[in-house]
């Protein structure tokens, strides 16, 4: 029988992490189409109305009801407004394990929204969920990734060499493929004490139901 993973409202003091909905397609598509964006996932460019719908109505409610993930939007508390999103992807339930990533629209980006956003997911993961594992994947030049990762307490494993394809823009507008390096980061239950101690000091990581 495969397991799943519920449908999930997380608080912390600024941020809520819900299910991506219908409202949300504007915004994500907003977000999708970002140069940063473009450039650190395999997020199919030009972004579309369509593609958002698709994630939101199908993609994602498979991914969930096969076992294998997670969408979740991270939104304001007080605005609701869309700041980004954390995906679960690649789990295996056998040893509780998944891997995290997380997109943090350019708005937004600079207020450490992806930070407390990935640390109560790990924190709910942990506890609720009693995962063992959580995998972090950055590109090696990706450092904003990597910052996060390093906050939320990720302790760096190694290198998986030519094993990510980013994207480069060209003047014409036109992307190309580039390959690189990922940087695995492993983040285990006793990884998260110390982690994020201004977040959860303030109040962050409230409740989940």
């Amino acid at each position: 029988m495969t397991s799943t993973f519920p449908n999930i409202s997380i608080s912390t003091e600024r941020l809520v992490l819900r299910p991506l909905d219908e409202d949300d397609v504007p915004a994500l598509t907003e977000m999708m189409k970002d140069e940063q964006v473009a450039a650190w996932t395999d997020v199919p460019q030009p972004f579309t109305e369509d593609a958002a719908r698709h994630w939101i109505g199908e993609y994602a409610p498979a991914e969930r009801a096969d076992g294998r993930g997670l969408d979740l939007a991270v939104t304001e508390f007080l605005t609701q407004r869309l700041v980004g999103v954390i995906r679960l992807t690649k789990t295996d339930w056998h040893i509780r394990a998944t891997e995290l990533s997380y997109i943090v629209a350019p708005w937004a980006r600079g207020e450490g929204y992806a930070s407390e956003a990935a640390l109560a997911t790990a924190h709910w993961l942990f506890g609720d969920q009693k995962f063992e594992r959580i995998e972090i994947r950055t590109a090696a030049d990706n450092t904003a990734s990597q910052q996060v990762a390093q906050k939320i307490g990720g302790i760096s494993e190694g290198v998986l060499r030519n094993a990510c394809i980013v994207h480069v823009r060209a003047d014409d507008g036109t992307w190309s493929d580039v390959r690189t390096d990922f940087i695995v980061w492993s983040l285990l239950p006793e990884d998260l004490e110390g982690a994020g101690e201004e977040l959860t000091e303030s109040g962050g990581f409230t409740s989940w139901n």
